[in-house]
């Protein structure tokens, strides 16, 4: 390794980040997948109302499916986790963002609604009911706000920023009809169509960003450094 301090070397701390946000992005992209498969067996599995009802109905105490759904959360909370891990030094904002996010979409699949996930102002509902749902539309809301402080930030590179703008300009405005339509019509087939729709956003935004930060970092400098080199690179770069 060449020395410390000077024009183009690699620094050891500088080789161990890279890889590790390497690692992250390629382990983000694997728990996205991962999660969002074991979330769909349980709501397309499970004896739930269809698209008339919410997600959270595959997690409700007594289902068969409850397991898996809580499975696939925490996969996904994890991977909301390591896409943070993942991001270049200087990207502000987005990974406290990613952080509250994980947590709070933690908290949604450990505390369980009741049959149905009833929500104020249509339905009565439980403090656990209010717990969930506050805190699986405030963990929507972290990410969705992740995503718009990662299409502004310079450090994040070229190809996360457009993804970061493309998913956000889909998803606020679906956010907004969600929200809307929860205090207008309650639960029913728009909100679930609507609610669905920004889940897959979220999840296709995750695995696309989780993969180019892993292709980032494998590409970055240091990274490359650590490649051996074969003879006929060598007298290419001659």
């Amino acid at each position: 390794m060449v020395e410390p301090g000077r024009p183009g070397t690699t620094t050891a701390p500088t080789v161990r980040a890279d890889v590790a946000r390497r690692v992250a992005g390629s382990a983000a992209a694997g728990c996205a997948v991962a999660g969002a498969a074991a979330v769909t067996v349980a709501v397309v599995a499970g004896p739930g109302p269809g698209f008339t009802g919410y997600v959270s109905e595959a997690g409700i105490a007594g289902s068969a499916h409850a397991l898996t759904y809580r499975i696939g959360i925490l996969a996904l909370a994890a991977a909301l986790l390591l896409i943070g891990a993942a991001l270049p030094p200087g990207v502000w904002a987005a990974p406290a963002l990613l952080a509250t996010g994980a947590v709070l979409t933690a908290v949604s699949g450990a505390v369980t609604c009741s049959a149905g996930c009833p929500l104020p102002p249509f339905e009565r509902a439980t403090v656990a009911d209010l717990v969930h749902g506050g805190a699986s539309i405030a963990a929507t809301a972290a990410v969705v706000f992740a995503m718009v402080a990662l299409a502004v930030s310079g450090p994040a590179g070229r190809a996360v920023r457009r993804l970061a703008g493309l998913a956000a300009a889909l998803a606020l405005p679906l956010c907004a009809a969600v929200g809307l339509a929860m205090l207008v019509l309650g639960r029913g087939t728009f909100v679930g169509v609507l609610e669905r729709l920004i889940l897959a956003l979220a999840v296709l935004w995750g695995v696309a960003t989780a993969t180019a930060l892993a292709l980032a970092a494998e590409s970055s400098p240091a990274v490359r450094s650590l490649t051996p080199t074969t003879p006929s690179d060598e007298r290419k770069s001659a």
